[in-house]
């Protein structure tokens, strides 16, 4: 049994020249397990992290990777507590972080979201950059409770602090906050160490997730553990980098547009060459990045 990525990544790693992403062998999944505090976690597979929070209440988890992987996230977070999920938080509407949605609910888990996510997995989405289509979710994968701006719950001795940024990496982000924990679940506002998506034809924007990381940046301290969508586990000073390398880059595309320069122009300068070595490390590499933020200023959406 194989479990490939989702049809919007999918076409990305084929555009970035990574053929070797497009599918991952399920039998090699392993779920990883980090410790963050007292009752707080991270769980790394394959898909979106997964950020978990356990204690005398419930089990509350965030996003929850691909369907095939339910079991395996189900196995490790048995080895921590005997409870069932009771909670699902969707930080956005992509399939590598709703995929396992449908199990979890069946077998009783409340699904919460941004009412934008329901929206979206309600019907068939278009990417233009990954010129790829995403199909409705089925009924059983849908937020049953949703929110417009944000929420908190009190649960396991925290208050986690769920707040949803408009425009970043899509139009539903929603970023979590556990305050006694000290630990920040930002969902794919933030992919540490490589390139992001910025879906724009899902609401996204590069000056929204600009946005979102100075909010964050804000609120979080030196001590602060930072949950990426996508990459290791992080912190306030690799956040700012993060956040620094986007707005650097985009202004210099922004230039480039306001110059007159065409797409193909951008695409082939090098304008992220210096940011490269360090943020290219995942599927999205630097002139796709580039591509990806000049598309958005140019209106090829």
């Amino acid at each position: 049994m194989r479990i490939a990525v989702p049809a919007f990544i999918a076409a990305l790693v084929a555009l970035a020249s990574a053929p070797a992403a497009g599918q991952r062998d399920i039998a090699k999944v392993e779920i990883e397990v980090t410790k963050l505090s007292a009752t707080t976690y991270m769980l790394a597979g394959a898909g979106g992290n997964i950020g978990l929070s356990i204690g005398a209440d419930a089990v509350f988890l965030i996003d929850d990777q691909y369907a095939p992987l339910t079991d395996r996230i189900t196995a490790a977070i048995a080895k921590l507590t005997p409870k069932p999920v009771r909670f699902i938080l969707n930080t956005h509407w992509h399939p590598d972080h709703t995929g396992g949605n449908e199990n979890l609910g069946r077998a009783g888990a409340i699904i919460i979201a941004h009412e934008n996510v329901r929206s979206r997995m309600s019907s068939e989405q278009f990417n233009a950059f990954t010129r790829s289509r995403t199909p409705p979710s089925p009924p059983g994968a849908l937020p049953v409770v949703t929110f417009s701006g944000a929420m908190t719950f009190h649960l396991n001795g925290d208050e986690m602090r769920a707040t949803h940024f408009a425009n970043a990496h899509t139009d539903g982000d929603t970023v979590i906050h556990f305050l006694r924990s000290d630990v920040i679940h930002m969902g794919d506002i933030y992919w540490s160490s490589q390139y992001p998506l910025i879906d724009t034809a899902s609401g996204g924007s590069v000056e929204g997730t600009i946005a979102a990381c100075d909010r964050m940046l804000g609120i979080a301290s030196e001590r602060t553990k930072i949950i990426p969508g996508h990459g290791p586990l992080s912190n306030k000073a690799e956040l700012k980098a993060y956040r620094d390398m986007l707005a650097t880059v985009h202004a210099r595309i922004r230039q480039m547009v306001a110059e007159g320069r065409k797409l193909e122009e951008i695409t082939a300068s090098g304008v992220s060459a210096d940011f490269d070595e360090k943020w290219a490390q995942g599927f999205i590499k630097g002139p796709k990045f580039a591509e990806m933020l000049a598309m958005a200023l140019l209106g090829n959406r």
